[in-house]
């Protein structure tokens, strides 16, 4: 049976260090508390991050954990999950980790759908190295690399991972409660578990989540998606339907409580064209879309390799002299050069 644990089990002895105010405290707190509800253990589990803020995360986890270079934490995560399939793999990146140096190793692992949790924080900026701009950095952002303002169009991490392939989509913020339901969501996938999380840069991007993360109006700009529930914000007095005509999703009143006559619709979390809509909408013209986006399990990768390796060494006894020797090869003539 798996041993029981509390928060203090997954909590380490070293000092936790960020600036004060940062959202990387949040985040830790809440997975460390999540942790005690998935039912696992310390020593199955393993964090493994990059570079960045975010990146110290793993010496806080009283788990296995690899501090890995700058945007490869996939290709390791890749590497420990198919050594050790049963390991529970836990990926910590940042929006310049994941997707700027790390875009093509992020892609990949989405692609292959290897059985983990990448969280991303996005806090629409370098942190670490001083406040410099990001993929995530909205156009005009003034930083040492940009100081007349970004002219990028930035990143939507969502939207790289849908198009990735990814099939588990979902967002959170830092601060918010629901973001612990959004951790065991993505656990309980099978397959790459892409977690977007806003995350407040206190230092160099302080508050540019703060117009749909405020408390005092989030019920108006904060859209909190259920599977199987209506699309309700502004509680319960608008909802998201869809135009059937343009195809494309609009705002609507919702009066007396009736979202069905009004045409709002139910969250289906299978549905990756709806998930792309969601993801695509502007804030401001709509609220900012939270919570479970995309989840349509299929086979993971490890599964795939774990069952050719069976496959293919029935009856065999492994033998990895052969293997080197196997296909092509040449020896080498000092007259006539290569002979195959």
């Amino acid at each position: 049976m798996t041993k029981i644990t509390t928060l203090k089990d997954w909590e380490t002895d070293q000092e936790v260090r960020w600036c004060p105010g940062c959202g990387d405290y949040a985040i830790l707190k809440a997975v460390q508390r999540t942790m005690p509800d998935l039912g696992v253990r310390p020593e199955d589990t393993v964090f493994i991050s990059g570079i960045g803020c975010s990146s110290r995360f793993p010496y806080y986890m009283e788990t296995y954990g690899f501090h890995t270079i700058h945007g490869r934490a996939p290709a390791v995560a890749t590497g420990t999950k198919l050594a050790n399939p049963d390991l529970d793999v836990w990926i910590i990146t940042g929006d310049g980790d994941a997707l700027s140096i790390g875009g093509n190793h992020t892609m990949h692992l989405l692609r292959r759908n290897l059985d983990c949790q990448l969280m991303l924080f996005n806090n629409e900026i370098y942190g670490l190295t001083k406040g410099q701009y990001s993929p995530t950095s909205r156009e005009g952002t003034h930083s040492p690399s940009t100081p007349y303002g970004s002219v990028d169009r930035p990143a939507s991490p969502c939207a790289f991972a849908l198009g990735a392939g990814a099939r588990f989509v979902a967002r959170g913020i830092d601060v918010h409660k629901g973001l612990p339901d959004v951790l065991k969501a993505a656990h309980a996938h099978k397959g790459t578990s892409f977690i977007e999380i806003f995350q407040n840069c206190i230092v160099y991007n302080k508050d540019v989540f703060e117009e749909f993360a405020a408390k005092k109006t989030a019920a108006d700009t904060q859209l909190h998606l259920v599977d199987g529930e209506p699309m309700l914000f502004a509680k319960g007095a608008k909802g998201i339907t869809l135009n059937h005509k343009t195809l494309q999703l609009e705002v609507v009143d919702v009066a007396d409580g009736d979202w069905e006559a009004a045409g709002v619709i139910v969250h289906d979390v299978t549905n990756r064209s709806v998930a792309h809509m969601l993801v695509e909408m502007q804030f401001g013209e709509f609220p900012m879309a939270l919570g479970v986006l995309y989840d349509d399990p299929r086979p993971t990768f490890e599964a795939a390799v774990v069952a050719q390796n069976e496959a293919s060494s029935v009856g065999k006894t492994p033998d990895l002299q052969a293997l080197l020797n196997k296909g092509q090869k040449w020896t080498v003539d000092e007259k006539d050069g290569p002979e195959l």
